[in-house]
């Protein structure tokens, strides 16, 4: 049995997630639960993998091994029945630069790309950054969970005349996992308009029972000639330092597109920590994250049972994937920046706000779970302490 529940102390680590917050809210004592990685540590063969690379002692320039393309095939066929093809896999250091190179590829500046509202806040910004018009797709809220305007979505691919579409699939911060039949409608309508698809998949293995997770790609054997998958085994492992990331391009022109973008920004070489990690992962992994969504799954039950009994005004989005948890403060009645200040200068903790994943996020917090029990019990009730 893997220990979830130890806590370790990652302040004065250089951690993002732990130190920066003095600097970004001015002041100490302050409980970070926002920055999307985990306060667990890494499976023991990854590490043992990454000191076994340091240890042989020479750190030169490193290609990818046929065995990682293995590694890589072989997780995406177990876990989620997609079979790719070696020459399909490239190789970039995240998600976020290949969403980058993606729009630089296929889009021109002016173009429009199309967003869904809310998500995650990258979006926005690199296609803003990329001089693209952005353009966002409210997501509609029924039995307490989102799914895609379908009708909205069609008007404006037409009357925005949209290039691309940059979907999250399982959707961040909502925890939705698109079923294949959602997939498949939204896919037919962006085939219909001649819509590319950039599809980020890093939470693809964070899938909770009975849901399941279906890559965009592999939805319709069509698919392939009009999307790309974007994923990583940094999300699922809490190995986001090592910095490496897949794109999966069945379509040879696509890809070739892809690659002439990575030449010329001078993204086509991964560090060998990023190789060696991802390997190790997904070669030693299954166990590990088969004991991780039980862990996480209780997690979630815990605030949905905290928020019930203590501020029941606070409704929970129940998340069918990832660690995070969609949480509606608007009962309250505060704007954005009250709600933010009560929690950080009266509750001393730090969740994402909302507002920072589009206009459809106001009056909301996205909160990470992926810390031990006694951390998310500290948290939620410094939570409950910012409203009394």
């Amino acid at each position: 049995m893997i220990e979830f529940d130890t806590v370790y102390n990652r302040r004065n680590t250089n951690c993002s997630k732990w130190d920066s917050i003095k600097d970004t809210y001015g002041e100490d004592g302050l409980l970070p639960l926002w920055i999307a990685d985990m306060d667990f540590k890494a499976n023991q063969p990854v590490l043992d993998a990454l000191k076994e690379s340091v240890e042989q002692g020479i750190l030169g320039y490193s290609p990818a091994p046929d065995s990682l393309y293995e590694a890589i095939q072989s997780w995406q066929k177990r876990h989620h029945d997609y079979s790719v093809n070696k020459e399909a896999i490239l190789f970039n250091s995240g998600v976020v630069p290949s969403l980058s190179l993606a729009i630089q590829a296929y889009t021109e500046p002016g173009d429009a790309i199309l967003i869904h509202d809310p998500v995650y806040p990258p979006f926005a910004k690199v296609v803003e950054q990329n001089d693209r018009k952005l353009v966002r797709s409210r997501l509609l809220i029924e039995q307490d969970h989102f799914v895609m305007n379908l009708e909205e979505i069609e008007k404006q691919i037409i009357t925005e005349n949209i290039r691309l579409f940059i979907l999250c699939n399982p959707h961040n911060p909502g925890g939705r996992v698109w079923t294949k039949s959602e997939l498949e409608a939204f896919g037919k309508l962006c085939a219909k308009y001649d819509v590319l698809v950039v599809s980020d998949e890093i939470h693809q293995d964070l899938i909770f029972a009975p849901h399941v997770f279906t890559t965009f790609t592999n939805v319709h054997s069509t698919f392939k000639d009009f999307s790309i998958t974007l994923t990583a085994a940094t999300k699922t492992f809490n190995l986001a330092g090592i910095k490496n990331s897949m794109i999966f391009i069945e379509n040879p022109d696509l890809r070739k597109k892809f690659l002439v973008a990575q030449e010329r920004n001078s993204q086509n070489e991964i560090n060998i920590f990023g190789y060696v990690g991802t390997e190790a992962a997904y070669q030693n992994g299954d166990t590990w994250l088969e004991e991780l969504l039980v862990y996480l799954k209780e997690n979630i039950d815990t605030v949905s049972e905290f928020l019930k009994a203590e501020l029941p005004e606070v409704n929970m989005m129940r998340p069918e994937g990832t660690y995070l948890i969609w949480l509606d403060f608007s009962a309250l009645g505060l704007t954005d920046a009250q709600l933010q200040k009560q929690l950080v200068h009266k509750g001393k903790v730090v969740l994402n706000p909302g507002i920072s994943f589009g206009p459809g996020g106001t009056q909301h917090m996205r909160l990470n779970v992926a810390c031990p029990k006694e951390t998310l019990l500290e948290g939620l009730r410094r939570i409950k302490n910012a409203f009394e």
